[in-house]
């Protein structure tokens, strides 16, 4: 059973790299969480580098641009991995005509590549970073593009495993979902960011460029994503703090307070073994 702790700094002493999710945990996608900001903060004074591990589709720049607009510090952190960092990798290695099925913004993710971005009838390849419209729309709205994709036999990149984030006090669904639904459909798709590993090896070899090598075993992740954060994490071998106030809060909260009994039966029905929790990281 995982153990609360109130603050981050409980158990520190034991680590030499925190490996921090993004959105959940420092950010609700409108504004920052400070506690969560200054947690961070103290992790490095007291000597632990800190590595951001997000599923955002954006290429690095593009996310601190943002974390720097929604009011998280740059002392926050040593570096930033993104999906869309590792995803570039997967994107380099297919079809040369690609289709952006994701909004405008996320045209940064090919900059640099040797790929063109076309319409639907010449994609060889469909990299989907989420929706069109995110506040409207969901992976069935795409149903019958998706299908004409499969009849063609048109992989699918996706550049964030996410299936839904929060947004303000919304869940909002996110380019896994789509991915999700192409793969129920019969589409071939290919993932780049948490739960898989490519990802995680790019977040440790940016640990390793501050801190030097780390053992496995000195490493705490930090998330609230089930089948991303925390199915990542215990994967890879690592420790986990779990931020049960994240996206999966309606599964155990009882008058806005985390019930610990039904945590633990929701972290036993759901497999995972994080060493510890809390409500939001401070």
């Amino acid at each position: 059973m995982a153990d609360r702790i109130k603050n981050l700094s409980a158990i520190t002493a034991g680590y030499d790299l925190v490996l921090s999710d993004v959105w959940g945990v420092l950010h609700d996608g409108i504004t920052a969480f400070p506690a969560a900001c200054e947690a961070l903060k103290d992790a490095r004074k007291a000597g632990l580098a800190v590595v951001l591990i997000t599923n955002s589709p954006r290429p690095a720049p593009g996310v601190i641009d943002q974390l720097r607009a929604l009011g998280v510090p740059d002392e926050t952190y040593d570096r930033i991995v993104t999906s869309g960092d590792v995803t570039r990798k997967l994107i380099a290695e297919g079809p040369q005509k690609v289709f952006l099925l994701g909004p405008e913004r996320d045209m940064p993710l090919f900059e640099g590549l040797d790929v063109t971005v076309t319409g639907e009838a010449d994609a060889d390849c469909v990299v989907c970073t989420g929706f069109f419209d995110d506040e409207q729309e969901v992976p069935e709205d795409y149903h019958d593009m998706l299908l004409r994709f499969i009849g063609r036999d048109v992989p699918m990149i996706c550049a964030n495993p996410d299936l839904v984030v929060e947004r303000g006090h919304r869940i909002i669904p996110c380019a896994g979902a789509v991915a999700a639904y192409y793969h129920q459909l019969g589409g071939h798709t290919r993932f780049g960011g948490k739960p898989h590993r490519p990802i995680y090896e790019a977040a440790l070899a940016n640990a390793r460029d501050v801190k030097g090598e780390i053992d496995l075993s000195k490493i705490i992740a930090v998330g609230d994503g089930m089948p991303t954060d925390v199915k990542g994490a215990l994967s890879y071998g690592l420790d986990l703090l779990y931020i049960s106030g994240g996206i999966h809060a309606a599964e155990y909260t009882i008058n806005g307070e985390t019930d610990e009994a039904i945590l633990n039966a929701y972290l036993e029905r759901e497999n995972a073994t994080p060493k510890w929790w809390m409500p939001r990281l401070a």
